[in-house]
């Protein structure tokens, strides 16, 4: 056997365990976890893994009580988002109640008179630290939402879908408050 023959073989063989790779590669079927499967396209299937791998709505039943939740944690952030909106219309005014007590004051060498060139709200501890809990509240909520519709279950999908309109139709009233003034 020389050497040209040697190498032929070597490669064919490291091609064939470089496509291959011990996996099972075809896109014909779902993705098998290890409870529940992954359909890659939009279906009503029940099954599928929803943010844990122990939460697997199998039944209807467990599928109705999975969109129910959904439709609530949809309304739960249009509310925060109502909420947020109402407490930015209101900090904002007592942030210029604030600076203009500031500016009533009896000049001193540190703080001279003059006028304010822009308004920068001053920080206040609890409005800012409550500002940013809702903030990762919503953010939180919605990068679940996005894992969810990632699962391609319609009933979930138009769950979180139904549920921010509702939402919105109840709260987004509230959160406009905010861009008023």
């Amino acid at each position: 056997m020389n050497w040209q023959s040697l190498v032929l073989c070597l490669l064919c063989l490291s091609q064939g365990c470089l496509a291959d790779n011990g996996m099972d590669m075809s896109t014909d079927g779902p993705m098998d976890l290890a409870v529940g499967n992954m359909l890659a396209y939009l279906h009503f299937t029940p099954g599928d893994n929803l943010w844990f791998l122990g939460w697997v709505p199998k039944s209807s039943g467990a599928m109705v009580g999975t969109c129910i939740a959904l439709f609530i944690l949809a309304l739960v952030e249009r509310w925060i988002a109502a909420c947020r909106g109402l407490m930015e219309y209101h900090w904002r005014q007592q942030a210029t109640i604030i600076a203009s007590d500031k500016l009533n004051t009896l000049p001193t060498r540190s703080s001279p008179v003059g006028f304010i060139k822009r308004f920068t709200p001053p920080f206040v501890p609890a409005h800012d630290i409550a500002r940013g809990v809702m903030f990762a509240a919503q953010a939180l909520l919605s990068y679940l939402f996005m894992l969810t519709v990632m699962t391609y279950q319609l009933g979930f999908i138009l769950s979180l879908v139904v549920g921010l309109g509702v939402g919105e139709t109840l709260f987004g009233r509230f959160g406009g408050i905010a861009l008023t003034h």
